[in-house]
């Protein structure tokens, strides 16, 4: 058998691959964001107020999709490997962009967008990969990475997306279907498989292979199961954010469309600047349960400054420390990663991805509302339009609440054999990619 060495160029090639993925796939969703609601107000004929409901269809029908293959994506390479099922969803959005940049029907466009929803559940195989091929004691670093390049995409993407809408409206997806195929070609001659056959699921089982079927997954792992929760309550929350963050920023502040640009930018920096420095180096000083709390109080705090911030300067403060708060993320998929078996990795990514869906299919509404009953002259309490960031930090209080519990026995674990930290000096990227994550069979995974 191979030595670990023997491995380390491969290895580390595949987990940049994964990176790029990853990357690429955000700038490629992030690329038609400021285009698509304008594209579909063409395609029905110029009615603003018809086009705002379909977009709001086209958003909870696109994360109905995720929510239901997840688990199925999962459960796939689970029992295929990871590599086959990475490739073909690469190959399938490139398609599916390709399909909506020709598309002279709305209802072509919203197949398309219902198929990019189904291909874009390969991030739980994403995250699957990573648990294969990296240490238990560098898992947190990897997730962080992964979050940076959340992060990158979502700087870039809607930048370049407005950029390119500005020459013509289609060109934004062309340019999405060539980032997509181009890095499904990148990953045949590059990716290797990541989960041997002998570890792999014997077979493949459609009752794990549901949204529902998935949480009786989570439900064998208690303490997979609570941090599951908290996971869930923290995408929740991060719906206050997406659904009314324009609107509440001109409503309170008198923001345009360029001032909100910037600041999303802001954000999107930080973010990728918390996942890609900040998780690395604190790791090791505060552990995974700490960082977790600290993560989720941070967010708490981020949150209320958010919704009850009287100046824009207080506001624009907050922001820094809302991002400090994706400190608990990694950790806690770290801890999870902990407790599954090597051969449910990917049916367990596919379920937090589906709980992540299923808060993008209740949260932007219920946050939406809110927002518009706190500005009404029917509002419970007067002088409140953050309202909704507000019930985003008492969400996170609760998930605070739990993740004390269900951390309370969580121990990091030593690095094994073979897996030696990485030197200080290494970059982000560079300590993730590093020469003790080469092992392709590590005793235990998950995120």
């Amino acid at each position: 058998m191979n030595t670990p060495a023997e491995h380390t160029p491969q290895r580390r090639a595949a987990l940049t691959f994964i990176f790029v993925t990853v990357m690429l796939d955000m700038l490629a969703f992030g690329i038609i964001i400021p285009v698509l609601p304008h594209l579909i107000e063409g395609l029905i004929g110029g009615d603003i107020a018809k086009a705002a409901s379909w977009v709001g269809w086209f958003a909870a029908f696109f994360m109905t999709m995720q929510f239901v293959f997840s688990p199925v994506q999962g459960a796939l390479s689970d029992r295929f490997g990871r590599r086959t099922v990475i490739l073909i969803s690469s190959f399938g959005l490139g398609v599916d962009f390709i399909v909506m940049a020709l598309a002279p029907t709305l209802w072509l466009l919203f197949v398309g967008r219902l198929f990019s929803g189904a291909c874009a559940a390969s991030f739980s195989t994403a995250n699957a990969y990573i648990a294969d091929v990296v240490p238990k004691k560098k898992r947190a670093a990897a997730f962080g990475m992964l979050g940076a390049a959340f992060g990158i995409g979502f700087i870039i993407g809607p930048a370049l997306g407005g950029f390119l809408g500005h020459w013509h409206l289609r060109l934004p997806f062309w340019t999405a279907a060539c980032l997509s195929l181009l890095n499904f070609c990148y990953g045949w001659f590059v990716l290797p498989e990541s989960l041997p056959k002998e570890r792999r699921s014997p077979r493949f089982d459609w009752r794990h292979a549901n949204p529902f079927g998935a949480v009786v997954l989570l439900r064998r792992y208690p303490q997979v199961f609570a941090l599951a929760a908290v996971f869930f309550l923290l995408n929740l929350a991060q719906f206050s954010l997406n659904s009314t963050y324009v609107l509440f920023t001109d409503y309170r502040f008198g923001w345009g469309p360029q001032a909100v640009g910037y600041t999303l930018s802001l954000v999107g920096l930080c973010s990728g600047l918390v996942q890609a420095v900040l998780v690395r180096r604190l790791m090791p000083k505060l552990g995974e349960r700490r960082m977790i709390l600290v993560g989720l109080a941070l967010c708490v705090v981020g949150y209320l400054a958010f919704g009850l911030a009287p100046t824009p300067l207080l506001f624009l403060l907050a922001i820094p420390v809302f991002c400090l708060g994706g400190l608990a993320g990694p950790p806690a998929q770290s801890i999870m990663t902990h407790q599954v078996d090597p051969h449910e990795q990917g049916r367990l990514q596919g379920a937090l991805t589906s709980l992540a869906s299923l808060a993008g299919i209740f949260g932007p509404a219920m946050f939406a509302n809110l927002f518009a009953l706190f500005i009404s002259d029917h509002a419970p309490v007067r002088h409140l339009p953050g309202a909704a960031f507000v019930l985003a930090a008492m969400l996170l209080v609760v998930a605070t609440l739990v993740a004390i519990r269900a951390t309370r026995h969580a121990v990091t674990t030593p690095a094994s054999a073979g897996e030696a930290t990485a030197p200080a000096a290494h970059s982000a990227l560079g300590d993730v990619l590093a020469p003790e994550i080469a092992s392709s069979h590590p005793p235990e995974q998950i995120p």
